[in-house]
């Protein structure tokens, strides 16, 4: 009898422990970290993975988050400010309006950078380094609807080496944006968003770290002659970004110590000194501690300058990438610690991709070559003087792979529009390397394959554009014989990779066709909040479901 009646009691508060409530579940994070890796192609979360570390940043990432691996941009040029702003704002250069990283104003004729602005200046030190804001943005981005659905009580702040890489993604609401100033070696802010420094980042300025990184150099990280992945080291196609004597590792950086700040950008320590920063921000701002989700926008920049002066293919961009893996492992370490693990999400993706080094593929007999606009554009104010009878008919710059027509020279000497651009689109597409030339404002009545014509149109703003655009043949490109650049739409330039981790998301990859412009949508629908103004993307199901 006794024995029937502990059984009955047992059952009774195992019943009663079933009954009650369980805890609700956080509808958001504490803390989200999106991180842009400045020219990150697709492939290297893959080349270089039989080096990865298990407990470094990109293992972590395939193993455990989801990775769409047909994320591609919807647009050219694909350029970093570009990028940074599509991320961002889910949205295209033709409707957020940054284009470029510059563009000429068509109604001041003005050469403009992305994120200049007059009306503001800098802080944290005495250059013009600091006079930049997002005002030429247009558009919100996923950070100002974050701000703006806590009433401003949600804390963004962007750290980046550019300014257009912390500034861009911070948005309009943002509480701070950071970026380093290459003339002093600090890191600094525009009174956009403060009149003075935060006491936390005046110390890490005093301390001088970019001095400490200097005196370590930079070597390999493991013996040179196991970088089989890449072609082996002094290429003649590579750049030299230290000086024309340093051809080759070691590279020591000692000589720049408290002279040149700009050189840091070009090695891995400067993706390091960033996440550092970040740190520190997270701590000091006490960033994922409070009621409501705060975002911190992060972009790694040196894989940038790294990869524009060796390529690719270069044991510098493999050594940049091993580095970064174990960079990303202490900070995702970092983040468990001080936000708690599972409690912050986090997604990575790049501003673009990148060419091969046009020599380095010509030494393997691929067809690759270069354009040369400066010179195209002399020649063809040459012929068009000839033809017309006055000088300088187009811009001496051809930025964005565009053709600026002189608008008001035109006008003023009553020149024919439809048959100087039929002369301009005949001389260009005789050019070595150009595959098609047209107009840009004719784009829809233009046979194209429908991806570049798609691309091109939400690429192109009236007044932030060129009159003609040039499209080059695959591999070619606006560069000289050293180094690599980017800006196209080849698959090289424009297939980036996304991968989501943290916070709710489940691990797994698709290879389901996605754009950059569904990664804000794909975040305001994990966050329950409003996407963007301009957004033209949408959210990812395989990733909110």
């Amino acid at each position: 009898m006794q024995r029937i009646f502990s059984t009955l009691v047992c059952l009774f508060f195992v019943m009663a422990t079933l009954a009650q409530p369980k805890p609700a579940m956080q509808t958001r994070p504490k803390l989200v970290v999106g991180m842009v890796v400045d020219q990150m192609r697709w492939d290297y979360l893959y080349r270089y993975a039989d080096r990865y570390k298990a407990n470094g940043g990109f293992k972590r990432l395939t193993g455990q988050g989801f990775s769409n691996e047909n994320c591609l941009i919807p647009y050219t040029p694909t350029y970093t400010a570009c990028g940074h702003t599509c991320i961002y704002t889910g949205s295209v250069p033709a409707v957020h309006g940054i284009t470029g990283n510059n563009w000429i104003d068509r109604l001041t004729n003005k050469n403009m950078y992305c994120t200049e602005d007059d009306s503001v200046e800098t802080v944290g030190s005495n250059s013009a380094a600091g006079r930049m804001s997002p005002a030429n943005m247009l558009t919100s981005t996923i950070t100002d609807e974050l701000r703006t659905s806590s009433n401003y009580r949600s804390k963004v702040i962007g750290v980046a080496i550019k300014d257009r890489g912390a500034i861009l993604p911070a948005g309009h609401a943002a509480n701070a944006a950071y970026w380093f100033d290459n003339k002093t070696g600090n890191w600094i802010s525009s009174t956009f968003y403060m009149k003075n420094l935060p006491d936390w980042l005046t110390r890490y300025n005093n301390e001088k770290h970019v001095d400490q990184y200097y005196q370590k150099g930079w070597s390999t990280l493991y013996p040179i002659d196991t970088y089989v992945n890449s072609s082996t080291d002094e290429q003649t196609w590579e750049g030299k970004p230290f000086g024309a004597e340093a051809k080759a590792f070691p590279y020591d950086l000692s000589k720049f110590v408290g002279k040149n700040y700009n050189s840091i950008a070009s090695t891995p320590w400067g993706n390091t000194m960033t996440l550092e920063v970040a740190k520190l921000a997270v701590q000091q701002e006490k960033m994922g501690q409070g009621a409501f989700t705060d975002f911190l926008a992060v972009s790694l920049s040196s894989t940038d300058y790294v990869g524009h002066a060796f390529g690719p293919n270069s044991i510098e961009a493999e050594d940049t990438y091993l580095r970064l893996d174990r960079d990303l492992g202490a900070f995702f370490d970092y983040l468990d610690q001080t936000v708690g693990k599972g409690q912050w999400l986090f997604f990575i993706s790049a501003d673009h991709g990148v060419a091969h080094v046009p020599a380095f593929l010509k030494s393997h007999h691929q067809p690759a070559g270069l354009f040369d606009d400066g010179a195209a554009m002399r020649e063809l104010n040459v012929k068009l003087a000839e033809t017309f009878g006055v000088q300088s008919l187009v811009m001496g710059s051809m930025y964005n792979n565009q053709v600026h027509i002189n608008r008001a020279l035109v006008d003023s000497a009553h020149i024919d529009n439809d048959k100087l651009v039929a002369q301009i689109v005949s001389f260009m597409g005789k050019r070595e390397g150009v595959l098609r030339v047209f107009e840009l404002a004719k784009t829809a009545q233009t046979t194209l394959p429908v991806k570049i014509r798609e691309m091109v149109t939400n690429g192109y703003m009236p007044n932030r554009t060129g009159d003609v655009q040039v499209i080059l043949k695959p591999q070619y490109m606006d560069s000289g014989p050293a180094g690599t650049t980017h800006g196209l739409w080849n698959p090289y330039d424009a297939h980036v990779p996304l991968v989501w981790y943290g916070w709710k998301i489940k691990p797994g990859k698709s290879n389901t066709e996605v754009y950059m412009t569904d990664i804000a949508p794909t975040v305001a629908a994990l966050l329950q909040i409003q996407m963007p103004n301009g957004c033209v993307g949408k959210p990812i199901e395989a990733v909110t479901r």
